[in-house]
C-alpha cells in the first residue's frame, strides 16, 4: 500500500492558516517560535517559514503546540479543509 506524505505537493495543509492567524494577531515568525520554544517545541526561525509555506511535516503535538500558542481552537488551523 502507498502511503502519502503531502497533499499537492505540500508537506502540511495547515501552514497557510498558521500564517493567516498569526497576522491577525500581528505576531512576528520570531515571537511566535518564541512561544512554541517556551511550551517546549524545538521550532526555529527557519522552521517556522517552512511551515508556513507548507514545505515542512507538521506533527500532532505541534498542531496542539501552535493551536495554543495562537489561542485558537485546532479546528480553526483546518479551515478550509473540512
Amino acid at each position: 500500500m502507498h502511503k502519502i506524505n503531502q497533499y499537492n505537493n505540500n508537506l502540511n495543509i495547515i501552514g497557510d492558516n498558521i500564517k493567516i492567524l498569526r497576522k491577525k494577531q500581528n505576531l512576528s515568525q520570531e515571537y511566535l517560535c518564541a512561544r512554541m520554544q517556551t511550551m517546549g517545541y524545538k521550532i526555529s526561525r527557519s522552521d517556522m517559514s517552512k511551515i508556513e509555506n507548507n514545505k515542512k511535516f507538521i506533527s500532532d503535538f505541534e498542531v496542539l503546540g501552535f493551536a495554543k500558542a495562537l489561542k485558537v481552537r485546532v479546528s480553526n488551523l483546518y479551515n478550509g479543509f473540512e
